[in-house]
């Protein structure tokens, strides 16, 4: 298992490639949660991801025989940047193995960094499948994600900055996909003081951990769905999960809606782009998934900020719905002059902004005079939502919500 003595040795192989990341007191939300929040910006990371720390660690460890003979990993994204990134300034030939439908952007960064991108699997457990098979075939080394003591005490450097930052600091929030970054982080929190709290995080469609501290052992599951690829992993990782058991004290989990409307929060109070694994942290913090005190100094680990623009695209647009902040809307009216005007009036009179209006006749489940119309609305907030509905109904309209907020207490 590894120790402090790792982590330090590996602060002295990185330091000329990973930068020491800020750690960023967000007035904003302590306010919103009664915490004192200090973000850890670890998307302004190089490659945006914590993942050049463990990589460059590793890679600075080959013996001369295995630099000649290059290294080759696996990687949703971030630890492929992370690798690639790493052996190009150690001068080590690399080859990363992507799930086929990786975000072309992380696909394209990797490539930028000097590596040879090969994309196989639905998956990263079929990934890494392949990239084991390119390590017999090829005589490479390959480069865990997260299951080697060497990539978990690299992650640890960043637990090193954080208690150095701050002192004080009684909670760290670190996300959880196989627990390379967890496992770094807690050894050196918990060396700092053994009195401070490790809280991880996972998504809902992928949280393998809790299962694992139930059984005892690491469980695999069939299949994860979540927006958080970065930490969408089957299994956690069989060197990570001793250290998890005896250094995290806590595991929760948040939804997909959940970290939208934290990553939405981030983008727009916080001027922040993080991808869905790092929005988990505080969306936990936001969502009460556990408890903490007031002014409590908690740092949420924002992990990265390689987020796919296609999906970013998504993710506003349900933590807009989520916030109460863009709701589409069904009617059916009479097909008649002047009808659709009627409906605009009473919703320009309720002050919501329309972003588009579809307009269709040609549906079967209506009567032949009517049509059916969909509004896309531009509101701004729940209260605001229920004004309107009121209003419209008020007017002799029956209106069908498509999408809206999230009931209270609905995650």
């Amino acid at each position: 298992m590894i120790d402090l003595d790792d982590v330090l040795a590996a602060r002295e192989r990185v330091a000329d490639v990973a930068r020491h990341t800020p750690l960023d007191y967000s007035n904003t939300f302590s306010t919103m949660t009664g915490a004192e929040v200090h973000l850890k910006l670890e998307c302004f990371q190089r490659t945006g991801s914590f993942k050049i720390r463990g990589a460059a660690n590793r890679i600075r460890t080959l013996s001369a025989a295995e630099r000649d003979a290059g290294v080759v990993t696996a990687s949703a994204g971030n630890h492929a940047q992370g690798v690639a990134l790493a052996a190009s300034r150690s001068g080590v030939d690399a080859k990363v193995v992507m799930p086929e439908a990786a975000p072309i952007s992380k696909v394209r960064a990797t490539e930028s960094y000097g590596a040879e991108v090969v994309l196989h699997g639905v998956d990263y457990d079929e990934a890494q499948a392949h990239a084991h098979d390119l390590e017999e075939r090829e005589g490479r080394t390959y480069v865990h994600a997260f299951d080697d003591e060497y990539v978990m005490a690299g992650q640890g450097t960043l637990g090193l900055e954080v208690v150095d930052d701050l002192p004080e600091l009684d909670t760290v929030v670190v996300p959880i996909g196989g627990g390379g970054l967890i496992s770094g982080v807690a050894t050196a929190a918990k060396a700092h003081d053994p009195d401070v709290r490790v809280v991880g995080v996972q998504a809902e469609g992928a949280s393998t951990v809790a299962q694992s501290l139930q059984k005892g052992d690491p469980e695999r599951v069939d299949a994860v769905d979540t927006i958080a690829d970065g930490i969408a992993v089957r299994r956690v990782g069989e060197t990570t999960f001793p250290v998890i058991r005896e250094r995290v004290d806590e595991v929760v989990t948040v939804s997909d809606d959940e970290i939208a409307t934290a990553l939405v929060l981030l983008l727009e109070r916080g001027k922040t782009l993080v991808e869905g694994a790092g929005a988990t942290p505080l969306a936990a913090l936001l969502g009460e998934a556990f408890d903490y005190a007031p002014d409590e100094a908690v740092v949420p680990v924002l992990s990265g900020g390689n987020i796919d623009l296609n999906l970013l695209t998504t993710v506003v647009m349900r933590g807009l719905v989520d916030q109460g902040r863009y709701v589409k809307l069904r009617t059916v009216l009479k097909d008649r002059p002047g009808a659709l005007n009627d409906l605009i009036d009473v919703v320009a009179d309720a002050r919501a902004n329309i972003y588009a209006v579809q307009h269709d006749r040609t549906n079967r489940d209506i009567a032949m005079n009517a049509a059916e119309v969909e509004l896309d609305l531009e509101t701004r907030g729940p209260e605001h939502v229920d004004a309107l509905l009121s209003r419209i109904r008020e007017e002799g309209f029956d209106v069908t919500v498509l999408n809206g907020p999230r009931p209270p207490g609905k995650g």
